[in-house]
């Protein structure tokens, strides 16, 4: 025999909230696939000046990477803390941010190191290209920071309620598309095109 379970109030809330978020979730995809798409066509256009394969360094970005998608692990376990009402919430989340910030530091020293060398976004189609590209992936990763932030001074001052928890599970799917989009990006950026 199944039990049926009545929806609640909160339990609708939720969904609408996961929904929302989804959605939300597959523009931001589609905006990343034209990007990437983008990226691929015009990226090698220009046989003139800087390319992914002279300027990048795949192994370097690597190891930022790694912190990327540890993160990935680091909020998995934040939001288990929480659903199971454990110990170790707000040092999840602190995991989650260190490692993104770690990500943002490879990349602004990244940026850097490009500027230094002259590949800016006028000086050719995969300056223009690249930097668009990663920026917003950075300022994507920027905003999961933010949002992650504010679930952690929430947590330390043990203020979690229904809705709390519902906001921690959208976050926690934001930041898992921002690692996922960063792997197409990666992969296609570093690996694929700086062959």
């Amino acid at each position: 025999m199944t039990e049926h379970r009545v929806a609640t109030g909160d339990d609708l809330l939720h969904d609408k909230t996961r929904l929302a978020i989804l959605l939300f979730i597959a523009s931001e995809a589609i905006f990343f696939a034209c990007l990437i798409a983008a990226y691929v066509r015009y990226a090698s256009a220009s046989p003139l000046g800087p390319n992914a394969h002279t300027v990048l360094d795949p192994l370097k970005t690597g190891f930022y990477t790694a912190c990327l998608l540890s993160s990935s692990i680091t909020i998995y376990l934040a939001e288990r803390a929480q659903r199971l009402h454990q110990a170790g919430l707000s040092r999840w989340l602190a995991g989650t941010m260190l490692l993104g910030l770690v990500f943002l530091y490879g990349e602004m020293q990244e940026y850097r190191k490009l500027l230094h060398e002259n590949v800016t976004v006028s000086r050719n189609l995969f300056g223009s290209t690249y930097y668009t590209l990663t920026g917003f992936h950075a300022l994507h990763v920027t905003v999961g920071l933010v949002l992650l932030g504010t679930m952690l001074v929430i947590s330390i001052k043990r203020k979690l309620f229904k809705p709390q928890q519902s906001a921690l599970t959208c976050i926690s799917y934001y930041w898992h598309f921002v690692d996922a989009v960063w792997v197409a990006v990666f992969s296609v950026v570093y690996l694929w095109s700086a062959q």
